[in-house]
């Protein structure tokens, strides 16, 4: 039995953030990059509405926080990438059907293609029959049930480095909330910035655009002025008036650390050991349109150890290791909460954000491992409940004020990422393009329909040069020719478009030949590049000030659900 209402000691909240960076390439019959998105609609979106269909079925109560960023809302709703993870998937169950007879003497083998033709099989049924192409409708019918969909960034832009031109960061936010209440039908409370990048010149620019609270890197919190009392198990309030949660080390280096973490284990799958590298080419060509070797997503080795040599794959093992997993985190969760609730004037609250694609891509067993977490928690421990931030505040709403201290996540905490030696150089064309846009955006106040459209795209062309991901790759080293050549095109697309506006002539086969390639953020709106409002100036408001006091907390108004 789980504890009345109100008797817990603490509260978990799981957050996931779900994006991928915009790739369609209508010119292209066949587009390496695209598998991205195909590839994650397989390996994790499916499956996580398969584990929600499963908690409504089980009447199994669920409180989990999703962000779908416009990009990826976007080329999920995209007719052309719908039909063509179709394809996909039929030239999936294809080889599937392949590899069940090239190993029917394999009996270990054969049983894991058979584990792979079906697991196509049922992507295929799930994505046409239950839900129709449509799974943005999908998870938001979840809202219903313990969901909360919260919004993200236009295109994924590390906004603290849009700097000097905090229009550019307005515009990136104003985008991404006006996508979220037209594809949603709701004004998101919560916003995932973009590789948790914040500044303080941010929290004023999201309290505008009607956002009650974000999530920030551990630092971020623990480096807040004043310090905050409670560290991240309690979120703040910037003085502006942004609530800010902080990610729990503990939980983040359970599940994210190869090395640290569950993934590494030596039973579960692993991920870079492909049958697209390692069968003759003959044989997967057929298979391969793209006329390279590729994933396959046919995967019949486990993790082993630090060797090449690696055995093959048990999915009961592994199965059975991701539930004695989840039981593990459950069990740390109960005490680590147990141990907060003695050291504080109210309920703490564990905040674990990942992003969403670690489930079932990255981590195949993750799913596993997500649906024990929550069936664990709902059937044997009474020392915690799930919940989401604004729930969190909605039965919380007093809390400290602090100056949130600027932080990423990744490598070092800060912006080494995304800027340094292999990508710097975007960024004086990034501010210039900024620049330009905020100059058009002031100086057509009343544009005809064909310039309209054109400054509109032409914010499309910006934010997606903005897009965190291309400086990314850059430094990972990864497709880099790729992030490369988006960067550079979506900058030149722009520079054409104001060359063009600024001489009053634009070439409308031109124009609409952008808009049918780059066709995301369909509510994009160019007048929000406009100068934005200065930053509060109150050194009374300001925990940066010296010699200023900030109150030792404060309650803003209670949310009110749309």
């Amino acid at each position: 039995m789980s504890r009345p209402h109100g008797e817990e000691k603490g509260y978990l909240a799981l957050i996931l953030h779900a994006h991928l960076p915009f790739v369609r390439h209508p010119e292209n019959r066949h587009h390496l990059e695209e598998l991205w998105l195909f590839e994650a609609i397989t390996d994790t979106y499916l499956p996580l509405l398969d584990l929600m269909e499963g908690w409504v079925e089980d009447g199994i109560p669920f409180h989990l926080t999703m962000s779908i960023t416009p990009p990826l809302a976007s080329m999920l709703a995209d007719p052309l990438l719908q039909r063509r993870y179709v394809e996909h998937l039929e030239r999936s169950i294809a080889l599937a059907h392949r590899e069940m007879r090239r190993t029917q003497h394999q009996p270990h083998v054969h049983r894991l293609a058979r584990m792979y033709r079906d697991r196509f099989l049922h992507a295929r049924k799930a994505f046409l029959q239950r839900y129709r192409a449509d799974l943005l409708n999908a998870f938001s019918r979840f809202r219903a049930h313990g969901l909360e969909l919260i919004a993200s960034a236009a295109t994924h832009a590390l906004l603290p480095l849009t700097e000097p031109h905090i229009s550019a960061a307005a515009a990136q936010i104003r985008a991404g909330v006006e996508h979220h209440r037209q594809v949603f039908r709701e004004t998101p409370c919560g916003f995932w910035l973009p590789e948790c990048g914040y500044s303080p010149n941010l929290d004023h620019l999201l309290v505008k655009e009607g956002i009650r609270y974000t999530i920030v890197d551990t630092h971020g919190v623990l480096h807040a002025r004043p310090r905050p009392l409670y560290a991240v198990y309690s979120p703040v309030y910037t003085p502006r008036g942004l609530a800010v949660f902080g990610r729990d080390v503990e939980t983040s280096k359970q599940v994210w650390s190869a090395t640290e973490g569950y993934p590494g284990d030596p039973v579960y799958r692993e991920f870079y050991r492909d049958i697209g590298y390692d069968l003759p080419w003959e044989e997967l060509s057929p298979y391969l349109p793209w006329g390279v070797r590729t994933d396959t997503g046919f995967k019949y080795h486990r993790i082993t150890g630090r060797t090449h040599h690696k055995e093959f794959y048990d999915p009961d093992l592994a199965q059975e290791r991701a539930r004695e997993h989840a039981r593990n985190f459950v069990f740390n969760r109960i005490h680590q909460i147990r141990y907060l609730a003695q050291h504080m004037d109210r309920k703490p609250v564990v905040v674990a954000p990942y992003d969403a694609e670690l489930f079932g891509h990255w981590w195949f067993e993750g799913p596993w491992f997500l649906d024990e977490v929550i069936r664990h928690v709902h059937r044997n421990q009474h020392e915690f409940r799930l919940t989401t931030p604004k729930k969190y505040l909605e039965e919380h709403p007093t809390h400290q004020v602090a100056e949130v201290a600027t932080s990423t996540w990744g490598y070092m905490g800060y912006f080494e990422v995304w800027l340094n030696g292999s990508n710097d150089w975007i960024y004086r064309h990034l501010h210039e393009a900024s620049r330009r846009m905020q100059e058009l955006a002031e100086a057509f106040e009343r544009p005809t329909p064909i310039e309209e459209r054109a400054l509109n795209q032409a914010a499309r062309e910006l934010m997606l040069a903005q897009s965190s991901d291309w400086a990314f790759i850059m430094k990972t080293n990864t497709v880099v020719e790729y992030a490369v050549r988006r960067t550079k095109e979506h900058l030149h697309r722009f520079f054409l478009l104001a060359d063009q506006l600024e001489l009053r002539s634009v070439d409308a086969n031109f124009l609409a030949a952008l808009e049918s390639r780059d066709n995301l953020l369909p509510w994009v709106d160019y007048r929000s590049y406009r100068s934005a409002p200065a930053l509060p100036t109150s050194r009374g408001e300001s925990a940066g000030a010296a010699g200023t006091r900030l109150p030792a907390s404060t309650t803003l108004p209670a949310f009110s659900r749309t």
